[in-house]
């Protein structure tokens, strides 16, 4: 009985390692191209590294290669690249080292008493309170980036958990420790910077449609993120002397200020500024994929094409009314749902070619997958020429 457990457990922690393995190898590829070709300090790499992990794990369903090709995708791509380079880092860096590797720790450690989902939420918790308190303050855009990542990788879990595909495993409810890491992610978000409330409605619907039932704080907890961040968008983001003015005025003198312009959302010039600087990291064919990516994900998962459609509509919407000059970091979450569609499109596409010409001992999707490797790859020339 001892060694039949025992190799149980020996499996079980193979097939994580084998599960985990994609995420753990764009996190360590990006981490260097950051460190050594972006000249960046060693704590902003480690974090935007993790970003690239997180992204990774939210695709690592639709493969291990299309995954670690995703993740690499939104590394290279311009706006995320812009976050690299500067000067030394501020804060004691052996201390948060050691905090990040304890919560890892902490993280791991719940993930062996069968609480994943919780373990991901308590280790960015820890990480976070430990981040604002050595190294920065609220409204770290890395740290926005990360927790948009796991919250995407959480809530495209559960949903797939329980709106499988006919061919995928049956039927599965969530559990309340996997809605308290999303509420733990949600809150943190929330706290840093008030923005995150817009990942909120998309949230708020996943988790509707995964008919979990909910004790009432929890839905107590979402109405106070949801007062806050709203409370702290009209603070941070709204200026009186700026809300009236003209988007066209400001877009023709180039004017870049951080607050919104009431009148952005419905001027064509707008949106074909919007549509360009989703254009500019992906490329034209890029995005076209992007979108058909989304007809076949909400053809085949319609809740994943739901929820992520009302995410990107309310991150588009402040893209459209926002003339800051950090508009594109801020934009991070609608690149990682923008990465989302792009990938499962190449997959796809890639089983459309294995239905098409099938052959015996031969996968014609790997040639969808080696043309998405020229994406990454394409982005990558573009930093170092």
């Amino acid at each position: 009985m001892i060694d039949t457990l025992r190799a149980q457990m020996d499996a079980r922690g193979w097939a994580w390692l084998r599960y985990l393995l994609p995420a753990i190898a764009s996190g360590a590829a990006s981490w260097l191209a950051f460190m050594i070709i972006g000249q960046t300090p060693l704590i902003r790499a480690s974090g935007l590294a993790l970003v690239i992990t997180g992204m990774t794990l939210t695709l690592r369903w639709m493969g291990a290669l299309l995954s670690l090709v995703g993740g690499l995708a939104l590394a290279f791509s311009p706006a995320f690249w812009s976050q690299t380079g500067g000067g030394a880092s501020a804060g004691p860096a052996s201390i948060v080292i050691a905090v990040i590797a304890a919560a890892v720790a902490a993280g791991l450690l719940i993930a062996l008493l069968r609480r994943p989902y919780l373990a991901i939420g308590f280790a960015l918790a820890v990480f976070a309170l430990i981040f604002w308190s050595q190294v920065s303050t609220p409204r770290s855009l890395r740290l926005t980036g990360l927790l948009s990542a796991y919250l995407m990788f959480l809530l495209v879990d559960a949903l797939r958990a329980t709106h499988p595909r006919p061919d995928d495993p049956p039927p599965a409810p969530i559990d309340l420790q996997h809605a308290i890491g999303l509420l733990i992610l949600l809150l943190l978000g929330v706290l840093n910077d008030p923005l995150f409330v817009l990942l909120l409605p998309a949230t708020l619907m996943g988790l509707w449609l995964t008919r979990t039932p909910l004790p009432v704080w929890y839905w107590g907890a979402l109405t106070a993120a949801l007062i806050v961040g709203l409370r702290g968008i009209a603070l941070t983001y709204i200026d009186p002397e700026w809300w009236r003015y003209s988007a066209v005025a400001a877009q023709d003198a180039g004017l870049e200020v951080p607050a919104l312009l009431a009148d952005g959302w419905w001027q064509g010039e707008r949106w074909i500024n919007l549509i360009r600087l989703i254009t500019a990291q992906f490329t034209v064919i890029g995005v076209g994929l992007s979108i058909l990516g989304l007809a076949r994900l909400a053809r085949w998962y319609p809740v994943l094409g739901v929820v992520t459609m009302i995410a990107y509509a309310c991150y588009a919407a402040f893209g459209l009314l926002y003339f800051g000059p950090d508009r594109s970091i801020l934009l991070t979450p609608l690149f990682i749902i923008q990465i989302v569609w792009l990938t499962y499109a190449v997959r796809a596409f890639g089983q459309w070619l294995n239905k098409t010409f099938h052959i015996v001992d031969y996968h014609p999707h790997w040639i969808a997958t080696a043309t998405y490797l020229t994406l990454p790859a394409y982005l990558f020339s573009l930093i170092t020429l």
